[in-house]
């Protein structure tokens, strides 16, 4: 898992085993390339997240590695089919816990931890708002703005 305030990835060169076989799943529901992707596209179809798309299909499907199974990450999956939304999945988890934070310190006024958290919270959803825009990932003119975010994340 990454750091937060650091650039390093803390890896430790782990490496993913090597799956020979073209079918993956539990031993009596074997699922083709094909229904792997079939699968995929009706969740996301149905607005579940990635995240949430990655850990049904490793706990109920039992496919362990998306990459060996359908030969490219999610994202990538989800972008060429066109069903990724407008913002990308972390910047919108990252706007929820600042809305659910602002809404803590609102009744709360003292809570200076949580302020704290609150101000690093969103110092990284600029961060990422600068590296999508720079990537092309967002529109050049989109902003974050605090007080409209809960209208954003409410049309989602």
């Amino acid at each position: 898992m990454a750091r937060l305030y650091t650039g390093k990835h803390g890896k430790s060169k782990s490496r993913k085993p090597i799956v020979d076989s073209a079918t993956f799943g539990s031993g009596n529901e074997e699922l083709s390339k094909e229904q792997i992707e079939k699968i995929i596209i009706d969740y996301a179809k149905s607005g579940m997240s990635p995240a949430l798309i990655g850990e049904t299909l490793k706990t109920k499907h039992n496919v362990k590695y998306i990459k060996q199974a359908i030969g490219m990450r999610l994202l990538e999956f989800l972008s060429e089919k066109k069903l990724n939304g407008e913002i990308p999945s972390d910047m919108i988890d990252l706007i929820r816990k600042a809305i659910t934070m602002r809404k803590h310190i609102e009744k709360n006024k003292q809570d200076v931890y949580g302020k704290i958290r609150l101000i690093r919270i969103e110092s990284k959803i600029w961060r990422l708002v600068k590296y999508y825009r720079r990537i092309g990932s967002i529109p050049e003119n989109w902003k974050y703005d605090p007080s409209t975010a809960e209208l954003l994340i409410k049309n989602r």
